[in-house]
């Protein structure tokens, strides 16, 4: 078995929930935050929606600027919750196919993230794959079911039932 073929149904696991989570976000919060530093509503469904591109990026190249020119790169916001709906789908169909094609020597291949030419860090690509597309998938996942909580919008069932969706006990 090779390490993508280890790597996909986690992958397919995570886009599904993530995607029911997307599904959720209620248009007319788009501009909601919890706090003034936080994300919007609207951004972070964008933030989440392009996050498999991050496995393309990765299994493609050597490196990734995240701010070339010294200025960050920034999410596109959708316009409508079917837009991010949309660009998630690509995206994460885009990265399944990068991932299913992706040899051991590729994913154990190092990979850095850079800022403005500097290096923030390198690791293997199987790191980033897990940290930086999947880890950070779900740790936006979760905070856009706070959002859904705080908005009265049901939470749907991640890790085993929600409070909405199923006791636990």
């Amino acid at each position: 078995m090779t390490i993508a073929q280890t790597l996909l149904p986690e992958f397919d696991y995570e886009v599904t929930t993530t995607r029911t989570c997307l599904e959720r976000a209620p248009q007319h919060t788009w501009d909601w935050k919890p706090h003034q530093r936080s994300f919007s509503m609207g951004h972070l469904v964008g933030h989440i929606a392009t996050l498999p591109t991050w496995a393309v990026a990765t299994l493609g190249a050597d490196a990734f600027d995240m701010a070339p020119g010294g200025e960050q790169l920034k999410s596109p916001s959708p316009e409508t919750v079917e837009d991010a709906l949309t660009q998630f789908d690509k995206n994460a169909a885009d990265a399944r196919t990068a991932l299913e094609s992706a040899s051991d020597e590729n994913l154990m291949g190092n990979w850095s993230l850079l800022s403005n030419g500097s290096t923030i860090l390198t690791m293997p690509r199987v790191g980033v794959i897990r940290s930086f597309v999947m880890n950070h998938m779900i740790h936006h996942r979760g905070q856009l079911t706070v959002y859904l909580r705080e908005n009265d919008v049901p939470v749907p069932a991640v890790y085993g039932p929600s409070a909405d969706e199923g006791s636990m006990g």
